[in-house]
């Protein structure tokens, strides 16, 4: 079982549009509505490949009783804990070369309580889990510290943490010893405050986080793969993806199947490269099953070449 715990979920809304125009009226040639979140992501990944799983998440509103209908129609083991503000709902706007635009709402303020009943029912659900996994954005308002406490408590209590988040967040998980880490290039770079232009940056920053107290480092880099740095070393990987339609979720997708093949080596880092990828070829923030994935076209670099510049903007 891994559990999830998703702070700030939401309703995610795509539409796939010709090209995006400002002032311009732009009619959508598709549009769906998924679950949102990057801990909701990672159960619905899991659940797609048969691998068990169980969300907690805070909803409150129509919007919160709307994901919990969506997430139950799709069969998640769902821990949902009211709160009295709206589930945010987020708009991505999707054209055909592959580019993305993601509007997010900032989401509900939890209070003490609520937070403190969430808590609780990750805490509970944890007694069952190989992994926990927190993910996504800090709700507005909530100290850092408050999430720093929970990564601690779910350390304390012998669980195998892995986190993904950014800002302040992610280093008060690698400090509470997160057994893993998931960030992408601007999360990794926000966090330890320096620019990366090339793979030594990522590797370096990664073994920053690592001195504070994460057990690895997973980080995502787009075009350019992922990058899994941690007491073995360094391992580079990626796969083509021949017709990109959205980016929303691969990350999560990625950490998925990186947890689901055991979070440890080049397999682990293999299955999450195909299962990012996958995820990068549906639309919207649809996860992959094992139809969608090309485990051939993944490659690994045990030696990767640490001056190489990266592709991704940034």
């Amino acid at each position: 079982m891994i559990v999830t715990v998703t702070l700030n979920p939401s309703l995610d809304r795509a539409m796939e549009i010709d090209a995006l125009v400002r002032g311009e009226v732009i009619r959508a040639a598709s549009a769906h509505i998924d679950p949102g979140g990057k801990g909701v992501n990672v159960s619905r990944a899991l659940l797609a490949n048969g691998v068990a799983s169980r969300a907690v998440v805070p909803c409150g509103g129509d919007e919160g009783a709307q994901l919990v209908s969506m997430l139950t129609a799709e069969g998640v083991d769902l821990v949902a804990v009211p709160i009295a503000g709206r589930t945010r709902s987020n708009v991505t706007l999707a054209e055909p070369d592959g580019t993305v635009t993601k509007i997010n709402e900032s989401g509900p303020v939890l209070s003490p309580d609520e937070f403190a009943r969430v808590t609780e029912a990750v805490l509970a659900a944890a007694d069952a889990a190989r992994w926990v996994v927190a993910c996504g954005s800090v709700p507005p308002g909530l100290p850092v510290r408050a999430f720093g406490e929970l990564c601690a408590r779910l350390v304390g209590a012998g669980v195998r943490l892995a986190v993904d988040t950014s800002g302040p967040a992610l280093r008060a998980a690698a400090r509470a010893g997160a057994a893993l880490l998931k960030p992408n290039r601007e999360e990794l770079a926000e966090a330890v405050a320096t620019p990366l232009h090339s793979l030594g940056d990522v590797v370096e920053a990664a073994r920053r986080l690592r001195e504070e107290g994460a057990g690895a480092v997973l980080a995502s880099l787009g075009p350019d793969g992922a990058v899994l740095v941690d007491e073995h070393g360094v391992l580079t990987g990626e796969s083509t993806v021949r017709h990109p339609r959205s980016t929303v979720g691969a990350g999560d997708a990625l950490l998925a199947g990186f947890l689901a093949a055991g979070a440890t080596g080049p397999e682990a880092l293999a299955e999450g490269i195909a299962w990012g990828a996958a995820a990068v070829s549906l639309p919207g923030s649809r996860m992959p099953g094992p139809a969608d994935l090309d485990r051939d076209a993944v490659r690994l670099h045990p030696r990767p070449d640490l001056v190489q510049p990266l592709r991704t903007p940034g």
